[in-house]
């Protein structure tokens, strides 16, 4: 597993990265405070304080950890 932080601060950028992510059958969790949702549903996305980064909970490992970590930085912040 291994945790980033993203930022979907825009209705398109939701909507792109629920599309990035979904083609993956590992799970991805959002976390934001004490909520944690999961990561492939729009609803859920729009249910958190998107004005602030975001923790990204990847649970994969080995070359399909970076697979995707490497697509999703268009999303990664510092």
């Amino acid at each position: 597993m291994k945790t980033v932080k993203v930022s979907l601060n825009s209705i398109d950028k939701v909507k792109t990265f629920v599309n990035d992510i979904s083609h993956y059958d590992f799970d991805f969790d959002l976390v934001s405070g004490r909520y944690v949702i999961d990561a492939k549903s729009i609803m859920g996305i729009f249910s958190l304080d998107l004005s602030r980064p975001i923790e990204l909970n990847i649970h994969a490992d080995g070359e399909k950890l970076d697979e995707v970590v490497s697509l999703l930085g268009k999303y990664i912040v510092e």
